[in-house]
This record gives C-alpha cells, sequence and structure tokens, in this order.
C-alpha cells in the first residue's frame, strides 16, 4: 500500500486536532481529495499562513497577527480591571458571552508540575510587571476548577495580595471541573459577574 502513504500521512496529520480520532481524520482526508480538492488547498493556503503569522500580543499573550491584540490597544477597555485566563479559547468566550470590558492576560496554560509546568511557562514574570505598573486595581481570576487550575489560582493570588490589589475568583454557576470555552454566555456572564474576593 505504498501508493497511499501521503493520505495516510494526512490522516495522521489531522489527528493533532483535538477530537480528531482515526475514522474522523479518515473521513476529512477522503472529503477533502473526493469532493472538495480547492477546499483543502485554501485550508492547506491558510494553515500554513497562519502558523507563519500569528503570534502572541506583547501585553496580554493572546493570539494576534500584531504586537498589540485588538482589545489591548482598545481605548473604550478598563485599563484597571484585569482577568487572568488559561487561553486564548477563554477570552473569546468571556468577550462573546459577558459585559466584560477590562483587559485579559493569557497564562498559555496552567501549573502542573507533573508536566513539567511552572510559573516560568506561564509569563508570571511578565505579568507581575504588568501589575507593578500601578494601573490596575483588581485582578479577575478565570481558570478552571481542576486541582492544578485552583493551585495555579492561588498562586497568582498570593503575589497579587502583596501588591494590595483586589484580587476575586469567578465561581457561580461554572460547574466543576468545567472548560470555560464550553460553558454557555448566560452562566459566564452570571458568574463573572457574581465573582467574590479571592481567598
Amino acid at each position: 500500500m505504498t501508493d497511499n502513504t501521503l493520505i495516510e500521512h494526512l490522516v495522521t496529520s489531522l489527528r493533532c486536532l483535538p477530537g480528531v480520532g482515526p475514522k474522523s481524520a479518515q473521513r476529512m482526508v477522503y472529503h477533502l481529495l473526493g469532493r472538495d480538492r480547492d477546499g483543502g488547498r485554501i485550508l492547506a493556503n491558510t494553515l500554513r499562513a497562519a502558523m507563519d503569522d500569528i503570534g502572541n500580543c506583547r501585553l496580554c499573550r493572546t493570539f494576534t497577527e500584531s504586537e498589540l491584540c485588538a482589545l489591548c490597544v482598545s481605548e473604550s477597555r478598563d485599563p484597571s480591571l484585569l482577568c487572568v485566563v488559561e487561553t486564548p479559547a477563554n477570552v473569546a468566550a468571556i468577550n462573546r458571552g459577558t459585559d466584560y470590558n477590562g483587559r485579559f492576560f493569557v497564562l498559555l496554560g496552567h501549573l502542573s508540575p507533573l508536566d513539567g509546568v511552572g510559573p516560568g511557562h506561564l509569563g508570571i514574570d511578565q505579568l507581575k510587571k504588568r501589575l507593578d505598573t500601578g494601573d490596575i486595581r483588581e485582578v479577575i481570576l478565570a481558570t478552571g476548577s481542576t486541582v492544578e487550575r485552583q493551585a495555579t489560582a492561588h498562586y497568582i493570588a498570593e503575589f497579587v495580595r502583596e501588591r494590595g490589589i483586589l484580587v476575586s475568583r469567578i465561581a457561580l454557576g461554572v460547574p466543576l471541573g468545567g472548560e470555560l470555552e464550553f460553558v454557555d454566555s448566560g452562566t459566564l456572564a452570571h458568574a463573572l459577574s457574581g465573582r467574590g474576593e479571592y481567598r
């Protein structure tokens, strides 16, 4: 079956996507090859451009094609509120589902000693520098509720409090172990507006 090595390689490559198993990947490949080669070429070109041209915002670390993302340059957002989230998907979920109008900081993960993820991987030094500007009056911790994510929130809360900045945590309505990007917008809005001081 040497003539199908490229097909097999494409199937394997698509399996890097979350939730895509071997059968789903194979269906996608056969669809593109059999019915939508133009769509496949557009997908390939767009994917290559995205991998080459999208980086991280210098201030908040979300994905952007520019040095600063649109949220960080927006003058309509409140610079005294800083919402700390794990992923750019969390930024999108909060923006889409709530009336939050502050700024963000994206950790790009959470503390996980077993996986070798420490503070240096989460941009903690960058976050501390941002807090030291004196512009921020409240930090909202919007991390998940697993043990590692709770530990991440606790770690951040400690050095935020040391700077005399109010720390709050979303909790109300977000299910235990839930992922923010999968929470409906009404629940997320309720969780953000019903936040309490983090202790």
